[in-house]
């Protein structure tokens, strides 16, 4: 793999291509670990390729998630980065239920999953506009108190982002972005002219069928596949963005990690270039 890293601190260097664990639990990031082993094998396999980032939270599974990383990279290796979320809790139905009001309890419930004394970043994660001052600045106080060392921002506004880096440094946001649906590009570029990550979620879909025709065959131009040619894109795109493509096999694992390696020549970027909502 391609290790190429970001610098977002001193203690803070995380590959740009990392993996996200949401997968590893049941449909919709609900249930039980799918298959135990093969999870375990994933995890493995991720930080033998090279990537030290994976990106979890306690609301995936609930809990099992963080347990099964515990499992299976505890004790964790000293260049090993864990960034969580915390901001929502799981209903018994799987219901994603905004939780702005024990965010304490979130973070310590993630350091008991994860085996950890202190988290090495969270995101605050966000459902809405609004000030978000009171719920970040209780992040601000774990981190005073060592329980966290660096604080991300996850499902927000440029607003919010400018509010909250007024309380504190932000490392990274983590924001709906992907090859179509670009409404993050101002606030990508904002956050690369001051060293700050941004972290797309859902960096594969929304594409129109047109869309996915020329993604198509842009891909069997460069002898990638679909996945690997939006996902290449987005490593062009912007020299800060880090990506956190998740799955729960190690074959689609390797896929994902090559694409850190695919070059996209002028012309296949022109075409991709286009393709926006």
């Amino acid at each position: 793999m391609n290790r190429d890293t970001i610098t977002l601190a001193d203690d803070l260097v995380l590959t740009r291509m990392g993996y996200g664990a949401m997968q590893l639990a049941g449909p919709g990031a609900f249930g039980p670990v799918r298959d135990r082993a093969e999870a375990v094998r994933v995890l493995r396999t991720a930080v033998g390729l090279g990537i030290n980032h994976i990106d979890t939270s306690d609301f995936y599974g609930p809990v099992e998630t963080n347990e099964i990383i515990r499992e299976a990279l505890h004790p964790y290796a000293e260049d090993l980065r864990i960034v969580t979320k915390i901001g929502f809790r799981r209903g018994p139905d799987g219901s994603w239920d905004p939780s702005p009001d024990n965010l304490r309890e979130q973070v310590q419930d993630n350091l008991k999953h994860l085996g950890l004394d202190a988290l090495d970043a969270v995101n605050l994660r966000v459902e809405g506009p609004g000030s978000l001052a009171d719920r970040f600045g209780e992040l601000v106080e774990m981190r005073r108190e060592g329980l966290v060392r660096h604080l991300g921002l996850s499902n927000v506004t440029a607003e919010q982002v400018a509010e909250a880096r007024e309380i504190a440094p932000v490392v990274f946001v983590q924001n709906l972005y992907n090859i179509v649906l670009r409404d993050g590009d101002a606030l990508i570029d904002e956050l690369a002219a001051d060293g700050i990550g941004f972290v797309p979620f859902f960096p594969l879909g929304g594409f129109t069928p047109v869309q996915s025709g020329v993604l198509e065959e842009v891909a069997a131009s460069v002898g990638a596949s679909v996945q690997q040619t939006a996902l290449a894109w987005l490593l062009r795109r912007s020299p800060n963005i880090l990506l956190i493509p998740g799955t729960s096999s190690v074959a689609h694992l390797r896929e994902n990690v090559a694409a850190a390696d695919l070059d996209l020549p002028d012309e296949a970027l022109a075409r991709l270039n286009a393709l926006v909502n």
